[in-house]
């Protein structure tokens, strides 16, 4: 298992709980909890050339093994449409939670994953309508538009609440930790596998934890539309 990417990665395959405003670039499935620990660290990419990583804010950090937490309460959450765009990219949310795909665009679009257990398809909607989709089961979801084949989302649906997204420089903190020994997954959409690494936690908790993702070899792949088909290839007659 387990804002906003480029748009032009072009048909790739955390978000704002309602109503508390977000916290940019971060969520945290655990709070403070008196008596328990905190786990704090930073992850890195290694990219292509060695450029900076754009998008260390949207890795996912999470903890398992004996001990780990349960799953965080359900809530709702939004993942807005503009300029045929998802926003944000990367939302992570516990079990069970809904989230609302508004449409602020001026013209359709048909939301939909095939992603089982949690596929669905919301139907052609338009300007000013939102659809609800509620995520029962645990793992990654990728969303795309039936429409528009750059537009793509990606909903991680926890089973534990012991999880966090870094903030913008890769630094991460998942509070409410009791001691003993996990396994400390680290994922992210660029990187070919998640990183996983036995972590102990002390009377004093875990700090400076460092892990690395390589996402040198990271190449877009195309998805199909809902029916399994390619997308038409004339978008230069599009409308939209």
């Amino acid at each position: 298992m387990m804002k906003r990417l480029a748009l032009s990665l072009t048909a790739l395959v955390w978000a704002v709980p309602l109503p508390a405003a977000a916290q940019a670039g971060r969520a945290s499935g655990s709070p403070a909890i008196p008596g328990r620990l905190a786990i704090t660290g930073r992850i890195a990419i290694l990219e292509k050339d060695n450029k900076p990583s754009p998008d260390l804010g949207t890795a996912l950090v999470y903890l398992e093994g004996r001990g780990a937490g349960g799953g965080a309460r359900a809530g709702r959450y939004e993942v807005t449409i503009s300029e045929k765009g998802f926003s944000p990219h990367v939302l992570v949310i516990p079990v069970g939670s809904t989230v609302s795909f508004p449409n602020h665009d001026p013209f359709d679009h048909n939301v939909f994953s095939v992603s089982e257990p949690n596929g669905f398809d919301l139907g052609l909607y338009g300007r000013g309508e939102g659809k609800l989709f509620t995520f029962k089961h645990p793992g990654l979801v990728r969303v795309f538009c039936n429409v528009h084949p750059r537009m793509a989302a990606l909903v991680q649906v926890m089973a534990t609440n012991q999880y966090a997204q870094p903030g913008a420089d890769g630094t991460f903190t998942i509070p409410g930790v009791e001691p003993g020994t996990y396994r400390l997954h680290v994922w992210h959409e660029r990187a070919p596998s998640e990183v996983i690494k036995e972590v102990t936690v002390g009377p004093q908790g875990l700090a400076d934890v460092q892990v690395t993702l390589n996402a040198r070899g990271f190449r877009v792949q195309p998805h199909k539309n809902k029916y399994g088909r390619d997308y038409p290839t004339n978008t230069g007659r599009e409308r939209y």
